[in-house]
């Protein structure tokens, strides 16, 4: 029978919750952006900047932030990442102005970048290491929850109700979500400040340690890949014959990366390296069905292809950020904001890189290019092999 101890789910949950709603605030303006447009007066590409400034947000601020604060005890600093939703969501709802909508979601971007570099180390933080990678499978599960789920039901909701009130409910979320915390997740103490460095010097010493390089390099590659291919699902998907069933392509791609992300949480502990190469082995198996698509439809194919995918991917940010978090070891926070501004990028790249495709090649170079990367970050992830670790180690001294 075994001794080890449950898992603190509720404080867990908590950060899931937190994680949920920082991806619904990101996404929904996309969900409801003709409703949005048109109630602010405002072209559709305009509705579709409140997407980009909070990414612009996020990829600022996370790096110095979370250095800035490394001081600052965790229970706080979260509420008040927590607090800058129910702000920007509050200007959304409220609001005619454009100009202030854009001033709350470059808000709420801030706060992003702050909560998802301190959900994983917290996560770790509240249990014994050899639970560390299952903590932050739940702490992370919030996430491809938001996105098969969250994403379409609070789109469904806008629509029926009004947009205004879609963002007024995340805001009261948000407030829910404070009490939540504040009750159920233990504090824990910021980095003593006889370890704390200025900005430069943090980021050169955290950037110096065995396996960090190589992690935040398959985080940009791999995220990448994937973002070309989200990004621009819709016109893939209309270029195979498919453009009247991308809700459906979408649904099967959340449930499958709920699939993953489950996967991931029963294994994580004990296979961390393993499993970081088969989410790489899938997606490039996914990417290269999409290569060799045929010219007529081929939905089988496709929905095969999609569901691989989101398997793949589902368990991704879950490996990468344990990854990280174990060969980090004090400095896990700082590391973790550099993976949430290399994500930024990556997401930025993806949608400059798609577009860029798509004008020049068309929708058939988006899966080649994905293997082609997905290849590279794959062959990083292979080299970098334990030197005398066990297997549920993080990422090894490949720099």
């Amino acid at each position: 029978m075994s001794n080890e101890r449950p898992l603190p789910l509720a404080a867990l949950l908590a950060l899931a919750m937190a994680g949920f709603l920082t991806i619904l605030t990101e996404t929904l303006p996309a969900g409801l952006l003709l409703p949005i447009a048109a109630g602010l007066s405002v072209s559709e590409a305009l509705v579709g900047q409140m997407v980009t400034i909070y990414a612009i947000g996020s990829l600022v601020a996370a790096i110095p932030l979370v250095t800035l604060t490394q001081g600052w005890r965790r229970r706080p600093l979260l509420l008040l990442a927590i607090a800058g939703f129910a702000i920007a969501n509050s200007i959304t709802s409220l609001s005619s102005h454009y100009g202030a909508i854009m001033a709350g979601r470059l808000v709420a971007g801030i706060s992003a970048g702050v909560l998802w570099a301190l959900l994983a180390g917290y996560a770790a933080r509240m249990v014994p290491a050899p639970q560390k990678g299952r903590a932050i499978a739940v702490a992370m599960v919030g996430a491809p929850l938001a996105l098969a789920l969250g994403v379409p039901l609070a789109t469904l909701l806008g629509k029926l109700l009004g947009w205004r009130l879609c963002f007024a409910a995340m805001s009261a979320l948000a407030l829910l979500l404070m009490l939540w915390v504040w009750r159920q997740v233990p504090d824990v103490a910021g980095q003593p400040s006889s370890t704390r460095r200025s900005l430069v010097s943090t980021l050169a010493s955290v950037l110096a340690l065995a396996g960090v390089r190589p992690v935040l390099s398959m985080v940009l590659v791999y995220v990448l890949a994937h973002n070309i291919l989200y990004t621009y699902i819709a016109p893939f998907l209309a270029g195979a014959g498919l453009a009247p069933r991308i809700d459906v392509v979408l649904l099967v791609f959340g449930l499958t990366a709920l699939a993953g992300i489950w996967i991931t949480g029963v294994l994580i502990d004990r296979h961390l390296r393993a499993l970081i190469i088969a989410s790489h082995a899938l997606f490039a198996l996914a990417a290269l069905l999409l290569v060799l698509i045929p010219a007529q439809p081929a939905p089988g194919m496709i929905y095969l292809a999609v569901a691989l995918w989101g398997v793949a991917f589902g368990g991704s940010g879950t490996l990468f950020q344990t990854a990280l978090d174990n060969v980090a070891g004090a400095a896990a926070d700082v590391a973790q904001s550099m993976l949430v501004t290399a994500w930024n990028l990556a997401i930025a790249g993806g949608g400059l890189a798609g577009g860029l495709l798509l004008d020049r090649f068309g929708v058939r170079a988006f899966a080649p290019v994905a293997l082609g990367l997905l290849l590279v970050s794959l062959a990083v992830a292979w080299l970098a092999r334990p030197a005398g670790q066990a297997e549920t180690d993080a990422m090894p001294p490949v720099r």
